[in-house]
């Protein structure tokens, strides 16, 4: 059996033991002062549901990473929905890629991260999405959207990892465009 079956089976028994626990979902976190907060409605709905409400490009996080409480929330939740079975307690990766570095495989954009874990990898190539970097430990990440209870329980995921990240300042929401040339001057 390939290496990359063998990631698909383990990840898939993780999963199903952590969808069979119960979930109890943590108190509610206020948004960071100035974050655009998003609708009330929106934070309590699925992963899933907010994906196919909300058109390509316009999700994004409500809380930043300097807020304790949530990146707290966030880490908790983190373990609580199995991530660290893959990426590590911390996401500095395990059989799957780390998580603390500014290699983004789709993008490090808030609604790309939102989507990829959501829908999964190969769901988010179905809808035109392609790699853009790459990493050493490559497998296809499965699908979470059912497994994480809530769009504010992800946000407050995405926002423990982004906690977390050790790359390039500049490259923490993904990587800048690159600078345009030079004017020809002569």
């Amino acid at each position: 059996m390939s290496n990359r079956v063998w990631v698909g089976c383990i990840a898939a028994m993780a999963l199903m033991s952590v969808g069979v626990q119960a979930q109890t979902p943590p108190p509610a976190a206020k948004p960071a002062a100035g974050a655009a907060a998003a609708p009330a409605a929106t934070l309590t709905q699925t992963p899933t549901a907010t994906v196919d409400a909300t058109p390509k490009g316009k999700l994004k996080n409500p809380y930043t990473d300097d807020n304790a409480t949530v990146v707290g929330e966030g880490q908790k939740l983190y373990f609580h929905s199995g991530c660290n079975g893959c990426h590590g307690g911390n996401g500095g990766g395990g059989m799957c890629p780390p998580l603390t570095n500014d290699i983004w495989v789709y993008g490090g954009d808030d609604d790309t991260l939102f989507r990829l874990v959501t829908l999964g990898s190969d769901a988010l190539q179905a809808k035109g999405y392609t790699r853009i970097g790459m990493e050493h430990v490559v497998g296809p990440m499965p699908p979470m959207g059912t497994i994480v209870p809530t769009t504010d329980d992800l946000w407050k995921i995405l926002t423990f990892v982004r906690s977390n990240y050790h790359g390039s300042p500049a490259a923490k929401f993904g990587s800048p465009p690159d600078a345009p040339p030079p004017p020809n001057d002569q």
